[in-house]
């Protein structure tokens, strides 16, 4: 181990725990600080798990109890808003099987087992200021480790410490919601996720005999947060999602309409971050959307960030600082980034107007042949990680 005995981390979402595991794993004692009083149980909407994420999950013993959280998804059907099947793709053989999970249950899993392996979790513990790894909560205590790490999300505090000129997060001229509904009489999908660019929006749906889930992606001209969103209405906004959807050949109607308000998750805005230029500042260094923020529509956030978890970690143990976080970003950076930029085109192709739509839905045939091809996306599945491959020689091997 590199000298380092301690470790704080900023923010108790899915990054922090999953750090804090892999942290305990190299020897090194975490403790998460949480902003919030309580924990983030039934916060949040459906989110796809994939088969790297899973992977990195292995790699630190957690990937059992996430897994029986979570529902299979075993392919995913591309449609068009006029019912046409334009592709199917699925996992590529041998590796996990993608998981459909609430975020809710992904916090929970990953809560209870940090707790299991005795990993302090505290409450009520916003970041006001940061002087090199020594942080100060609004309610005047402070903590200090041999380095402090930024799970903090996509408004990082800790990023906007190291960086004051960091880049605000985009928005991607979408906004999000979710919910569950009765699958009774709905056709089922057979653990596929169907995926529609719709005439007017974007709508995502499972159905299997015990229930049904479904996403949708609204465009709107400018952004609202999750809070600004929630004032308008669940009522209105089902009536809203139900007319985006009225001439599309799909269940996406009648799925909304089983919805009741109570049951619709409202997230707000879809953003991300193209680019993050400090990730690693002194004994402070940034994880998960702090430092590689992706829209929703990647499917690979929460994936992404137990992956960087488990990397930092693995850095962490076999090199001192600032070498540690240099090889985490040399091994991180370019794959987060080029996921960001396929979610970015994604969401180009979700909110396009009028005009543009025509064109998409003409083209969109020949962009799912590239789909159908396993072997063309497989390196963004199949991302395995050797926890006990010394570090050194995996940057090698990346640059």
């Amino acid at each position: 181990m590199a000298g380092i005995g301690n470790a704080i981390i900023i923010g108790g979402g899915i990054g922090g725990p999953v750090a804090a595991m892999a942290l305990q794993k190299a020897g090194i004692e975490a403790t998460v600080y949480e902003a919030y009083d309580g924990t983030a149980a039934g916060v949040g909407g459906a989110l796809a798990l994939a088969p790297n994420g899973r992977q990195a999950l292995a790699a630190i013993g957690a990937d059992e109890a996430v897994a029986a959280a979570g529902r299979p998804m075993r392919a995913m059907v591309m449609q068009s808003w006029t019912g046409k099947r334009l592709a199917e793709f699925g996992t590529p053989e041998g590796l996990p099987e993608q998981l459909l999970i609430w975020r809710s249950e992904l916090y929970r899993v990953l809560y209870a087992e940090a707790a299991r392996r005795g990993i302090r979790i505290e409450h009520g513990k916003r970041l006001v200021s940061l002087d090199d790894s020594v942080a100060t909560f609004a309610d005047g205590s402070t903590a200090t480790g041999d380095v402090l790490i930024g799970a903090d999300g996509i408004r990082s505090t800790v990023r906007r410490a190291i960086d004051p000129q960091a880049p605000a997060p985009r928005y991607a001229g979408l906004l999000g919601f979710g919910a569950r509904c009765a699958p009774g009489g709905l056709a089922p999908t057979g653990a596929k996720m169907h995926m529609v660019f719709g005439k007017r929006a974007f709508f995502g749906y499972q159905i299997e005999p015990d229930e049904a889930g479904w996403f949708a992606n609204l465009p709107h001209p400018k952004p609202m947060s999750a809070a600004e969103a929630r004032a308008t209405g669940a009522a209105e906004w089902l009536r809203r999602i139900a007319e985006a959807f009225r001439d599309d050949r799909t269940p996406a109607v009648e799925m909304v309409r089983r919805t009741a308000p109570e049951d619709l998750v409202i997230t707000g805005g879809l953003e991300d971050i193209p680019t993050v230029p400090v990730w690693h500042q002194d004994h402070v260094v940034l994880l998960g959307d702090a430092a590689h923020a992706t829209s929703p529509s990647s499917g690979q956030g929460a994936s992404l960030a137990i992956e960087s978890g488990v990397q930092l970690a693995r850095c962490l143990r076999d090199l001192p600082v600032p070498a540690a976080f240099a090889a985490y970003e040399r091994l991180r950076r370019e794959r987060v980034e080029r996921i960001i930029k396929m979610a970015e085109r994604t969401n180009s192709d979700k909110a396009a107007g009028p005009v543009a739509r025509v064109l998409r839905d003409v083209l969109m045939p020949l962009a799912m042949k590239y789909l159908a091809n396993p072997a063309k996306y497989a390196w963004q599945f199949d991302h395995p990680i050797d926890f006990d491959a010394p570090v050194a020689a995996s940057v090698r091997v990346a640059a």
